[in-house]
């Protein structure tokens, strides 16, 4: 089926990126026939569909920067390929699908440095800019607190609308795959993530994010809880 006959409303959702209908095309290969790739990619078609019919309407669109290239619309569809191939995928598959989209832009910044106080007061202020954009939407409830040179840098989500998604059709059980990515990205840039909970199981997801060689890092070791999500002390 083409992207474009796909029925749903465009004036205020998204169609999931090509990068990640590539990367979903990919792992079906890996499990059906050639004969019944196309079906399957179809069926998640379908459901990404039938699914945002009962989805919130107010998440801006192509104007929100929030709903590209590994957004909040290709979580949804990632949701969707794991419902549709639930007998078929795996817990690690999901990881991987959300790490080809978003790694790769954190790959090309490996010349920052966390540790660093110029690249740690540059972080910070990107996310005063994407709290901005959150305030503008009000689809990602963000807090940032105030800069303090020589410590981590702190905010947090009190909504989200991907944990919303899950909450809402079922999917809370593939979300640590979709979250734990985070702690991949900053180690990337020379930074460690320290967090305790997310929206999924909890009142907000925090990020607090410190040099890689930090001592607060060394403070609170990581570990993998039952549910899989990667958490700190």
């Amino acid at each position: 089926m083409k992207n474009k006959d796909l029925q749903f409303d465009r004036n205020c959702h998204v169609l999931y990126s090509k990068a990640c209908e590539k990367e979903i095309k990919a792992k079906i290969a890996l499990h059906y026939p050639p004969e019944e790739r196309e079906k399957a990619w179809e069926r998640v078609q379908l459901e990404y569909v039938r699914l945002l019919k009962d989805w919130r309407t107010d998440l801006g669109g192509k104007k929100n920067f929030h709903n590209g290239k590994g957004g909040t619309y290709d979580c949804i569809a990632i949701m969707c390929y794991y419902s549709v191939c639930k007998d078929k995928t795996s817990f690690r598959e999901i990881e991987e699908l959300e790490e080809n989209l978003i790694l790769q832009t954190f790959a090309k910044l490996k010349f920052v440095d966390c540790n660093k106080p110029f690249f740690k007061k540059l972080m910070y202020k990107s996310f005063l800019r994407a709290k901005s954009a959150c305030d503008k939407w009000h689809d990602y409830e963000m807090n940032v607190a105030p800069f303090e040179s020589g410590k981590p840098i702190y905010y947090e989500f009190t909504a989200c609308p991907a944990a919303q998604f899950a909450k809402q059709f079922g999917f809370e059980d593939i979300m640590p795959a979709l979250c734990n990515v985070d702690f991949k990205s900053m180690e990337l840039i020379g930074a460690k993530l320290v967090r305790k909970g997310t929206c999924v199981d909890s009142d907000r997801c925090d990020y607090t994010i410190c040099g890689d060689e930090d001592e607060y890092a060394k403070q609170h070791p990581e570990y993998v809880d039952e549910k899989r999500f990667r958490r700190n002390k």
